[in-house]
């Protein structure tokens, strides 16, 4: 039985060690394919640990840039934890530590985020998830100037594949969810804490691959491509609003469609509208 076991040890970790070879192999693949479309990915410093049950990947000074948007993007973030388990090698799991800096290439920065806890989750192949999330605490977005941008003291968004697959025609689910978030640059009204709950249904995207937003509108107008809000309860103090209905694009690009909306206590609502009186 000790012999087995050593045996065991012995081709685990040679596997262990394979498999790390392979994942760098392959981030450094899909890194050039990316630089090709005009996104680069880089890091100061990658690792590769969680040996003996899983695999991680730290990237320090994690950077993205986003040369094909128009203006082009460039972010950077402290840190970043990729990891999978051995029992569970289809989510993969990725921790962020902040500050996260927003600017154009070679610009001082523009827009800073930070947050106490920031992860995402993603479930299926990496050629073909099946759901995402994201879960942030304690998110603070501020212009450089200091403005205040947006708040929050939790967001978490999930995606499913509704139908379809990433490569052709996915109709995908998206929750949204939001407690205590306020935007005060937006409007006064948005400056007062507010909880959100929003489930819609977005449906005639042609494929999930990374496109400019412009092509991606063009695409959903041409394919008659609408949002279907089948639940959004916004909660502001004593005001509570409901809303059901669909949203496509007209010809001109612009949002076309029906909202059903039922407000509880709008009363309360108006003085921060200028209503009041």
């Amino acid at each position: 039985m000790a012999v087995l076991a050593l045996i065991f040890v012995v081709l685990w970790t040679i596997a262990w060690f394979y498999a790390s070879a392979k994942v760098e192999s392959t981030i450094a693949g899909w890194r050039e394919r990316e630089a090709q479309v005009g996104r680069i990915y880089a890091c100061a410093t990658q690792t590769i640990g969680g040996f003996p049950f899983g695999i991680e990947l730290r990237c320090v000074d994690a950077a993205a840039e986003f040369k094909s948007n128009r203006p082009p993007l460039a972010l950077k973030a402290k840190d970043m934890l990729v990891s999978a388990q051995v029992w569970q090698p289809t989510v993969l799991t990725t921790e962020f530590t902040g500050p996260l800096t927003i600017a154009e290439p070679g610009q001082p920065v523009t827009i800073q985020a930070n947050w106490r806890h920031a992860k995402t989750k993603v479930h299926g192949l990496p050629t073909s998830p099946e759901s995402a999330s994201i879960a942030v605490e304690q998110l603070v977005v501020d212009r450089a100037t200091g403005e205040g941008l947006f708040k929050a003291d939790r967001l978490d968004l999930n995606g499913r594949l509704v139908s379809g697959t990433v490569q052709a025609n996915p109709v995908i689910e998206m929750v949204l969810k939001l407690v205590a978030a306020s935007a005060p640059s937006w409007h006064p009204a948005a400056a007062t804490p507010a909880d959100a709950d929003i489930t819609a249904v977005l449906r005639g995207l042609k494929d999930f691959s990374p496109k400019p937003w412009p092509a991606r509108f063009r695409e959903l107008q041409e394919a008659g491509g609408r949002i279907d809000i089948t639940n959004a309860r916004v909660q502001q103090r004593e005001t509570i609003a409901v809303a059901t209905g669909s949203l496509g694009l007209s010809p001109a690009g612009r949002l076309n469609g029906e909202l059903r909306l039922t407000v509880a206590n709008l009363e309360a609502f108006l003085p921060t509208l200028g209503l009041d009186q």
